[in-house]
């Protein structure tokens, strides 16, 4: 396919083109829902509906799948679940669900049916139950005692025929997933745990589990009122310093394609919950970011989460006439674009025609990647519309701006509308690994300032008193000090609760 070239990387956004980007990325996000896919200016499938906002362990975020830059007869995927981690949110800190199977989808051929399905299930082990802590001390690996909770995961592999279970084998069992970084403390070497964490498999696969930076970046503002209802909520990352659970999975591309003539793969992510009676129910689904967020009504956010895409004819009204441009004609006047949306169909339900539409495609929200476009040396954000047709909507890369890139395509890019339409987010606050599993490692929890009077080596103990001084030989009248009036006060409270209980007269 020839490249859709475009300025985007280089044209000068004006405060008019950014004001305008901030309107269409809450509104003509949209647009885009099912079609629309990564969407615009909300994260990308975070809390997105009423069932799995109330259980984030369950609740995939994003998914990722490109050609591995240094490997590149590899493919990698990259699933992210649990939003809005914070990093410094203990006792508990974020493990995978133990009651759930998080699975990766392929399909091959593009008939809107699985073929392959990669399941990752996890085990969390607990040294000693007796402490609060999740760990006792510096964890310098994976199996260090002091590291008190831990996680392992089996893969397996399931191979379908038309839907249904043809085979299942074991790819991997007891692989260790990368804990939560509690801070420098507790994980003065969090990289490490991070390399510990990458598991080869055979046949040339590698496999990691664990914490991450989470990889979205835009101004998830759009809600308090379309960017504050003047516009004056755009530019600021507000995912940044927020961490994910990630499953990446870096496989022989040969491995998942139907065949070298076809080299077009459609992948998504779901979760499967237990029930109460002990079957597994899908109750989280994730292709194209922003699917169920920002286009599907809160009537079929749900069932959207429990659909397959064979399924998805049941939600096309949602995509061909989309309620959000709409409000934005009517708040900001600018004109919403014709219905129905076929353009948008076409597009990104399909797969764009000579480059990763799948031959006879049957329609369906699918991240859509041709394996055979080989990795671009210099990336470009907006990817193929900025002539980068390794980019997306030909699968998403973790540098891509999908929001920049949905946007412009949603108002018209490819069909002679140029824009410049943006949140004025263009990059992710942390710098992506160049091998794999690619992603940032994780904010700390032990970030933010330090207590006053420490740094150099200062100890903080000699801003709060004598109390917290460690003892020493000199300092054994303040100890006998200490003790004593301990003991007298214990006699005083002692003789009080005597009194009271005579001058109420009936036991304590």
């Amino acid at each position: 396919m020839t490249p859709i070239s475009g300025s985007g990387g280089t044209r000068h956004r004006g405060l008019a083109t950014l004001l305008c980007g901030a309107l269409a990325a809450g509104g003509l996000a949209a647009a885009g829902t099912t079609a629309l896919g990564p969407g615009a200016a909300s994260a990308s499938s975070h809390r997105e509906a009423p069932l799995v906002s109330g259980t984030p362990q369950y609740d995939n975020t994003d998914l990722y799948a490109f050609v591995s830059p240094d490997r590149p007869d590899t493919t990698t995927l990259v699933a992210n679940w649990i939003p809005f981690e914070e990093p410094a949110g203990g006792p508990n800190f974020f493990t995978f669900a133990e009651d759930a199977q998080y699975d990766l989808h392929v399909d091959n051929d593009g008939d809107a049916l699985g073929d392959l399905v990669f399941r990752y299930t996890f085990t969390t082990h607990t040294k000693n139950e007796a402490t609060f802590l999740y760990n006792t001390g510096p964890v310098t690996s994976l199996d260090d005692p002091d590291l008190n909770i831990t996680q392992t995961y089996d893969i397996e592999l399931i191979k379908l025929h038309g839907g249904k279970e043809a085979s299942r084998t074991a790819m991997a069992h007891d692989v260790p997933v990368a804990p939560s970084d509690v801070g420098r403390a507790s994980m003065p070497d969090y990289g490490a745990l991070r390399d510990q964490a990458v598991h080869e498999l055979a046949g040339g696969a590698r496999t990691f589990a664990g914490q991450a930076d989470d990889p979205f970046f835009l101004d998830l503002r759009v809600f308090d009122l379309l960017y504050g209802g003047n516009l004056s909520e755009v530019g600021n990352d507000t995912l940044k310093g927020y961490n994910v659970n990630s499953v990446a999975l870096q496989v022989p591309t040969e491995m998942i394609v139907e065949s070298a003539g076809q080299p077009v793969v459609g992948v998504w992510t779901t979760t499967r919950r237990k029930n109460a009676q002990g079957e597994f129910t899908q109750v989280s689904r994730l292709g194209n970011p922003l699917v169920n967020e920002v286009v599907n009504p809160l009537k079929d956010k749900d069932a959207f989460n429990a659909s397959q895409p064979a399924d998805d004819a049941r939600f096309l009204r949602n995509v061909t006439h989309p309620e959000l441009p709409k409000l934005i004609e009517a708040v900001y006047k600018i004109e919403a674009p014709a219905e129905p949306r076929d353009d948008l169909v076409d597009v990104f339900l399909k797969g764009v025609e000579d480059l990763n539409q799948p031959p006879h495609v049957t329609p369906s929200e699918q991240l859509r990647l041709n394996t055979s476009i080989a990795p671009a040396a210099e990336p470009e954000r907006l990817g193929v519309l900025d002539g980068d047709n390794a980019g997306f909507p030909n699968g998403r890369r973790l540098t891509d701006d999908v929001i920049d890139a949905a946007l412009q395509v949603v108002e018209g890019e490819l069909v002679g509308a140029a824009n410049d339409l943006g949140d004025a987010v263009d990059a992710n606050d942390k710098e992506f690994g160049s091998a794999f599993p690619y992603v940032a490692n994780p904010t700390e929890g032990s970030r933010g300032p330090l207590a006053d009077g420490t740094g150099g080596g200062n100890d903080v103990r000699n801003q709060l008193g004598d109390a917290l001084r460690p003892a020493d030989a000199d300092d054994t009248t303040l100890i006998a000090a200490s003790a004593g009036a301990g003991a007298v006060g214990i006699l005083l409270i002692g003789g009080a609760l005597a009194w009271w209980r005579r001058m109420r007269g009936r036991a304590y």
